[in-house]
């Protein structure tokens, strides 16, 4: 399989190499980036460690060389600027994001191509794309609350001294301020969370609320997140690559789970070799399924206001 990290000179993307790299199930790597010396420089030294990692090539390219990929993985964005709202800079993101999606089109694609959109705001970019390229709805994917949920699982681990790996927990809607946590399926080897002795209300609200502004916590200690986000996008690649039918909450154009359509959020997601096969509408308890359907009403809020 081959991958191309468009944004690759980037934190985030140059962290999801690394993850794909260790991971060693890719056969080729193309980074690519608008700032072409900082590609050249990640793919170098990404090449450097293969002696010790696995047999991949990989090698900074354009788009040209990207038309035979088997996944487009996009990472590359805008930051805020001072003073700047959200909204304008989800305009100036969906610009420069409409510009990738131009360049992908004019190079050309193989039909069976996966688009998987990490660049925020996920859930609105991963819309355009939906609707800019000539591809089926499964083979467009959003990382969606992929990062949330894993976020989400080792503050719970961390909270109640539990092993990490043993954790589940997911988020589900928006990647953003009207993401919901799903308690109902919170479980621990198999054991539901909210069974605990201490795991009640103000335990589960705090927790959530550690998680929802984890993002900004990683940006003000250290400007970005990377390793994570890596781990998360290669969870989903790795997923898609072994044909795993995993369940994933990753953002998907909605056809109905939940009562929601004509908007990309994330929902319990089956993923294969040819991208999303199922959205699969398991139950909720009620405040979690209407505050999926708030997500949505959110997102089609901000869709609508895009220049």
């Amino acid at each position: 399989m081959k991958v191309t990290v468009i944004g690759g000179g980037g934190r985030v993307g140059a962290c999801a190499a690394y993850a794909l790299q260790c991971g060693a199930l890719i056969s080729e790597l193309q980074i690519l980036d608008a700032n072409q010396a900082a590609a050249e420089g990640e793919a170098l030294d990404l090449m450097h460690g293969g002696p010790f990692c696995s047999d991949q090539r990989i090698y900074a390219g354009d788009y040209t060389r990207a038309a035979d990929s088997d996944i487009f993985l996009i990472t590359a964005g805008l930051r805020r600027k001072p003073d700047e709202s959200r909204l304008d800079l989800i305009n100036r993101n969906a610009s420069l994001f409409l510009q990738i999606l131009g360049s992908i089109k004019n190079a050309g694609y193989k039909k069976e191509a996966i688009i998987f959109v990490v660049s925020n705001p996920v859930d609105i970019l991963t819309r355009l794309a939906v609707q800019e390229l000539d591809l089926p709805w499964q083979q467009v994917i959003g990382l969606g609350t992929m990062l949330d949920s894993c976020r989400f699982s080792a503050l719970i681990a961390q909270e109640l001294n539990l092993a990490p790996s043993q954790v589940k927990a997911i988020l589900l809607g928006e990647h953003g301020d009207s993401m919901v946590p799903i308690w109902s399926s919170a479980s621990v080897n198999g054991f539901p969370l909210t069974g605990l002795p201490n795991m009640n209300t103000a335990m589960q609200g705090k927790l959530f609320e550690r998680t929802r502004g984890s993002g900004a916590e990683v940006i003000s200690r250290k400007g970005g997140a990377g390793w994570a986000v890596g781990i998360s996008i290669r969870e989903v690649i790795h997923s898609i690559l072994l044909d795993k039918k995993c369940i994933l909450p990753v953002s998907t154009s909605q056809q109905g789970a939940y009562g929601i359509r004509d908007v990309c959020l994330s929902v319990p997601t089956v993923l294969g070799r040819t991208g999303a096969i199922e959205q699969i509408e398991i139950g909720l308890w009620p405040r979690e399924k209407l505050g999926l359907q708030n997500s949505a009403r959110a997102l089609q809020e901000t869709f609508s206001k895009l220049k």
